[in-house]
């Protein structure tokens, strides 16, 4: 089966090998022609092929720390709450507010929700130490780098938010804000609310939701025409309406829930955009935003089975909003390895082996074009350009044409349940029009969480390291 699925591939396996651009360690200059592929791209969009691969949240940082040294970017937009991830972006800024704020651990302390090891893990740790010095190291005249999360499921948290913002600021508007968002209380949790609302059990919140947020929209547009505020005051009133916004976005999510998941990923990802697009505007016209999300958030889904192209994504949307010369965007993909996931959702997480992938996936195929050229293999990893913003740069339209032919590739989440491997994380995509850039890496080590399950701890230090090259 291996030998026809490389005579299939063959010509392929050749472009691939030819375009190939190595990925070394400990040689930054290899991501140059990826910067230079970005050019002037106001939207950059950077994916992982799961939400615990310790390579895909590596390279990911480091292509950020030099979109916002040498590119000028100033927003790192993450698939991420907004609350606790506002709490990172005050203490990499200096805010006032995160002045007991001890280190970078300490930021990320209100990552409590499933999955936690997602944001709390040793390269964030990292990354926001390195943003924070480069932030107290920049002039006066240049605007800090920031953190934000743009996902929608913190409605408790976000509506705490507000009525904390409201009670400091706006006085007058608390009691009307709490009998409003008191509509949530009736119910135990989101959950409780999705299934009550969406049966009919109750009238459900949606007014209420949108009569608080009817209000912040009031309270900013007041604060941003009469132009009297500081910074701070201008981002504390900005945190605030946008937490408003995703109560009113988490309300509707829930209420959904229970009719499938194309609705609800729709509203997300919709959300998730507008997000993005509200954080630009905040921070001024020439702002350039960094996009961190799964590959199944950032790949254009247009380019993908038909079942995922009924469901918009932030890859998809910002194409379409920004226009695609403006944006960039880059998806991981592996042939094997460890993860950190769990079985099932709100469970501990484990460090679990990744299945070598399908004979017929596309991580096949990159993977059969590493092990079959004897100048690829030394580092296991390399990236493939699809699209540049760059003229100059010479691409293979051969290597398009071979790439664009659909296969299936594998996404994991936060959940990776290998015995159902096929028909739980892979579809069928067009890997060259659903991405502008590729990064392979052939063996992948799962991310490290700061804190360590046992049964995780015991799985790593029982798992025998691959080695590489291994036999096809």
């Amino acid at each position: 089966m291996m030998a026809t699925a490389s005579k299939s591939n063959s010509k392929a396996l050749q472009l691939i090998q030819q375009y190939a651009n190595r990925l070394r360690s400990n040689k930054p200059a290899d991501y140059d022609p990826i910067l230079a592929a970005i050019g002037n791209a106001r939207v950059v969009m950077i994916g992982e092929a799961s939400h615990g691969s310790h390579e895909f949240y590596l390279h990911r940082a480091e292509i950020t720390k030099r979109l916002i040294e040498e590119k000028g970017f100033t927003v790192v937009a993450c698939e991420a709450d907004w609350p606790p991830t506002y709490r990172v972006n005050r203490w990499v800024k200096g805010h006032p507010a995160a002045k007991n704020i001890s280190d970078a651990n300490d930021a990320l302390k209100e990552f409590t929700r499933f999955p936690s090891w997602m944001w709390r893990n040793t390269v964030v740790v990292d990354f926001i130490t390195w943003l924070r010095k480069y932030n107290e190291n920049l002039g006066q005249e240049k605007k800090k780098a920031g953190f934000f999360g743009i996902d929608l499921y913190s409605l408790q948290a976000s509506r705490e938010e507000v009525l904390k913002y409201l009670e400091k600021n706006e006085p007058g508007l608390v009691a009307e804000a709490r009998k409003n968002y008191g509509c949530f209380e009736r119910y135990s949790d989101e959950q409780e609310y999705g299934y009550c609302a969406a049966t009919k059990l109750s009238s459900g919140c949606e007014k209420e939701a949108i009569q608080v947020l009817t209000k912040m929209l009031e309270v900013h547009a007041k604060h941003v025409s009469e132009g009297k505020i500081k910074d701070n005051d201008s981002d504390e009133s900005f945190y605030a309406m946008e937490n408003a916004k995703i109560v009113r976005e988490a309300e509707k999510y829930y209420r959904h829930m229970f009719e499938g998941g194309q609705i609800t990923w729709n509203i997300r990802d919709t959300h998730m955009c507008d997000c993005l697009q509200d954080l630009l505007k905040h921070n001024g016209p020439d702002t350039k935003a960094v996009i961190w999300a799964h590959n199944s958030h950032v790949g254009d889904a247009r380019e993908t089975d038909s079942r995922r192209a009924r469901e918009v994504n932030i890859g998809q949307l910002v194409r379409e909003r920004f226009g695609i010369g403006n944006t960039f965007n880059i998806g991981f993909t592996t042939y094997t390895g460890t993860v950190t996931a769990a079985d099932s959702w709100d469970m501990d997480p484990d460090f679990k082996r990744v299945r070598p992938s399908l004979n017929e996936s596309v991580e096949f195929l990159l993977h059969e074009a590493l092990t079959k050229d004897s100048t690829m293999t030394n580092d296991g990893q390399y990236f493939l350009l699809f699209r540049s913003n760059d003229s100059s740069i010479n691409l293979s339209k051969e290597l398009h044409t071979e790439l664009h032919k659909k296969r299936l590739e594998r996404a994991i989440g936060v959940i990776y349940r290998p015995r159902t491997e096929r028909q739980s994380h892979y579809f069928d995509a067009s890997l060259s029009t659903q991405f502008d850039c590729i990064i392979h890496v052939e063996v992948t080590r799962a991310l490290r969480p700061l804190e360590i399950h046992p049964a995780w701890a015991e799985a790593e230090k029982e798992h025998v390291p691959d080695t590489f090259p291994m036999n096809v």
